[in-house]
């Protein structure tokens, strides 16, 4: 299966359009968890795409970013809201179960109605007297493609 992965083409599109693609529905995660808390600061960055030989040029936009600082029982109440609103917003809930660490945590994995983007949100709750804070890690990502001219990442 790998191998058709490799074979098959990535769709030449302009980096800077798929850049604002991720971080437009990072920006719609973060209104749909309506929490007032600390937010990671951070941009989508094009990272090479596994699926495909190295030295392709073919990448994905990554968009990584976390929640925090925000009662535990409010982020609980945040992931119920992305159960809910992201379908309603056009996105397809493709898990909702524990993920597969050790720590079995709350994930929900959806993917945008056109197939170009995935967004992967896990719920961290950190016991009563912790150190540390709850969040939720949320991830977006694109499909992966090749960059069209003067879009090129330089990375490689």
């Amino acid at each position: 299966m790998s191998e058709e992965k490799d074979e098959k083409k990535a769709a030449v599109r302009d980096e800077r359009a798929v850049k604002q693609s991720v971080e437009r529905a990072s920006s719609e995660i973060l209104d749909i968890l309506a929490v007032k808390g600390k937010v990671t600061q951070s941009g989508a960055v094009a990272t090479p795409c596994s699926s495909y030989p190295e030295g392709s040029e073919v990448h994905r936009m990554r968009h990584p970013w976390s929640v925090y600082g925000v009662p535990g029982d409010d982020l609980e109440k945040a992931m119920d809201r992305l159960r809910t609103q992201l379908p309603a917003k056009g996105w397809k809930i493709v898990k909702d179960g524990p993920d597969k660490s050790r720590a079995k945590l709350p994930q929900i994995v959806a993917n945008s109605s056109d197939g170009r983007l995935s967004a992967d949100l896990r719920l961290w709750r950190e016991p009563a007297g912790s150190e540390r804070s709850s969040m939720i890690e949320v991830t977006v990502v694109s499909d992966c493609f090749r960059s069209g001219p003067g879009g090129a990442t330089g990375t490689g």
